[in-house]
């Protein structure tokens, strides 16, 4: 025969689970940064809490002191100005020491739809800066679980130094949405300035998969890491490709050497930024002129753009020169084919075009 504590007990314990994983969950919620709203400094919102308080308890000594004849003064049985400031103090810190009392039925009744109504309000004021804290903590809550919910398909942004805030510039100038990109880094500096670029962000180590879930880079669609390390850039590749087999990783080392260590730890595309730099440095030094315009190019929005397309139904079976844009290269399957390459003198479904446009200004 079972005992009829057992399913007590265990809805005891129901609610107990609950609270501690809310809770666990609100203290992974600290390392997730939401865009940085205007917000008042903490000094004008004192002084404008103190305003506030100093106006309800005027208003409280004119009420009290206009229907002074509806009040008695144990002292002297009368009520002054002096005393209904008083009895306005003590009464609105519910102090209340009983020597000031409304006796007549006019003035009591005033006491409860009056001035008992601006005594919470008193102590609302007097405790808000506690209330507006546990708001703020639960609205922040809130807000990161329904980011969480909604957040598909997004850019994971690995480093927020030089490398990783010019990738966020660029993927702004394609027309990425600024909460469609998520911020990761273990500097609070850099955290904090990419909250005020108007970007999520967590703050942690990337190479730990409980850093990334948080950025939801298991559902992201695409992934740019950006370290100060190649060890690092490795490791946290490796992370990412585990949590995430679909998405598009792309990666910038220092050294040429370990390209192919970062291909096998799974990233898609690895940038080399010393050599990079270097050929870039050499074209200036030949054709400067070359150099501005593959800056150009390199910059969204700004003379000319780099743009990758689906072919057009209406380019299907015509060549790349009959096209409206500048085509440099055709994207076969996984191969990519020069312009003058005699496989893409037809376009054919499937193919993605990579070509020149003038950039769009945006007003």
């Amino acid at each position: 025969m079972s005992s009829p504590r057992q399913p007590a007990s265990g809805r005891g314990r129901l609610p107990i689970l609950r609270s501690l994983r809310y809770w666990s969950r609100a203290e992974e919620d600290q390392s997730v940064r939401l865009p940085v709203g205007v917000t008042v400094p903490p000094l004008q919102q004192v002084l404008r809490r103190l305003a506030m308080a100093l106006i309800v308890l005027v208003v409280t000594t004119l009420v009290v002191w206009l229907d002074r004849a509806g009040y008695r003064d144990n002292a002297d049985g009368k009520v002054d100005f002096i005393d209904a400031a008083y009895y306005a103090t003590v009464t609105l810190s519910t102090t209340g020491y009983g020597d000031i009392t409304p006796v007549a039925h006019g003035a009591r009744i005033r006491n409860i739809f009056v001035i008992t109504p601006l005594r919470v309000l008193f102590l609302i004021i007097l405790i808000g800066t506690t209330l507006e804290v546990l708001a703020e903590r639960t609205r922040q809550h809130v807000r990161i679980e329904r980011w969480r919910a909604r957040t598909r398909s997004h850019v994971v942004v690995v480093g927020y130094g030089t490398k990783g805030r010019h990738a966020v510039e660029t993927l702004l100038g394609q027309g990425t949405p600024k909460d469609q990109i998520v911020v990761v880094d273990p500097q609070e500096k850099a955290v904090d300035a990419a909250g005020s670029d108007g970007l999520f962000s967590v703050q942690g180590d990337a190479t730990r998969t409980d850093t990334l879930r948080k950025a939801e880079l298991q559902r992201a669609a695409q992934v740019i890491i950006t370290p100060q390390r190649d060890d690092t850039a490795a490791l946290v590749t490796l992370t990412a490709r585990q949590l995430n087999k679909r998405a598009a990783i792309v990666v910038a080392v220092r050294e040429d050497e370990n390209v192919p260590l970062l291909k096998q730890s799974g990233a898609t595309t690895v940038i080399t930024s010393s050599s990079s730099a270097g050929k870039l440095l050499g074209v200036a030094m030949s054709s400067p002129h070359s150099a501005d315009v593959l800056e150009d190019l390199m910059t969204s929005g700004s003379g000319l753009d780099l743009i990758e397309r689906p072919v057009a139904s209406a380019e299907v079976g015509e060549s790349p020169r009959r096209s409206d844009d500048l085509v440099v290269a055709v994207v076969r399957g996984k191969e990519v084919l020069d312009y003058a390459d005699p496989r893409v003198e037809t376009l054919e479904h499937g193919d993605r075009l990579i070509t020149i446009q003038r950039a769009v200004p945006s007003y």
